[in-house]
């Protein structure tokens, strides 16, 4: 099986803080660094890096091509990846002393990908491949349209949220890859409850399998873990892993890590419950680690 990672490619500008920034606050980075990111090009990373044919689509400009040559060198087949004379997706990422970050985007060459590259580029692909999505790039819908009537399944990670997902053909998705915020806006919760327990994180995820019967859910909650739910004939399948604890240095493509290593398990002929702790385990190690694609470790170090 091919899997098409149609996404983001972004030139990360990252910036080590005491803290996150307030508003009219105006402070100094003990350190700053300039790194390849992307949720696309991550999760593409990540997929690779798990030992899998991995093929990326997107839009770049002549600032980065450097985001090329790494990839390449993760082994990530970027022939679909269009160079033109526009920049780049950026990422202005502040991480604090703790490792949490926040991000700041500007779409660049992700939002000058057309209809016409999207079919050109699905052609390459039929029915036992899949395209993995996220929310960085434009067409999204049409993506979803036109590969699921080649018979390609449909996973995608709506990050970051907006009003906008919920106009998406959803009941298209085979797996969705949530986060807390996520897994609530989806299911219609205007607010996401604070100190959600676990129970109530299960339940979030077994409440978006019922409202997606088609859908497999795979929620990630920070230090409570991940979850996974799936209503089936028999009834609702649910699962549950823990973190590994490591020193935090970076959160930075944690997310984009879990998702690619649970599909590469997946893939790989796993479980729900053996893909948890696989995908846990590799996000533990990128946690451990400074940047985004950088930090995402190879399968040999999972051993």
């Amino acid at each position: 099986m091919k899997i098409l990672v149609y996404g983001s490619l972004n030139v990360d500008l990252i910036f080590s803080v005491d803290h996150i920034v307030r508003p009219g606050e105006t402070i100094s980075s003990s350190a700053f660094k300039r790194s390849a990111g992307g949720k696309g090009a991550n999760q593409s990373a990540a997929l690779a890096k798990a030992g899998m044919e991995v093929y990326l689509a997107g839009k770049i400009g002549q600032d980065g091509l450097f985001l090329i040559d790494l990839l390449k060198s993760y082994g990530v087949n970027t022939n679909n990846v269009i160079i033109d004379e526009g920049s780049t997706g950026q990422a202005l990422i502040q991480v604090d002393k703790k490792g949490q970050n926040s991000i700041v985007l500007n779409a660049g060459g992700n939002y000058r990908i057309t209809i016409d590259e999207i079919k050109k580029t699905l052609k390459y692909f039929s029915i036992g491949d899949a395209v993995l999505l996220q929310n960085e790039i434009v067409h999204t819908k049409e993506i979803m349209l036109a590969a699921k009537e080649q018979g390609l399944r449909i996973y995608l990670n709506p990050s970051p949220f907006d009003e906008g997902i919920k106009s998406l053909p959803l009941e298209l998705v085979d797996i969705f890859f949530v986060n807390e915020i996520e897994a609530a806006s989806l299911a219609g919760m205007m607010i996401p409850p604070p100190n959600l327990p676990q129970r109530g994180r299960s339940s979030l995820a077994e409440m978006l399998a019922a409202q997606f019967p088609n859908s497999e859910i795979v929620l990630t909650a920070g230090e409570e873990g991940a979850f996974y739910a799936h209503k089936t004939a028999e009834g609702m399948h649910t699962e549950h892993c823990g973190i590994v604890e490591v020193p935090v240095v970076d959160t930075t493509g944690a997310g984009d890590t879990f998702s690619g290593y649970f599909l590469a398990g997946m893939t790989k002929g796993l479980g729900p419950a053996e893909c948890l702790t696989l995908a846990s385990k590799a996000a533990s190690i990128a946690v451990s680690r400074p940047g985004a694609m950088d930090s995402v470790p190879y399968e040999r170090e999972l051993a």
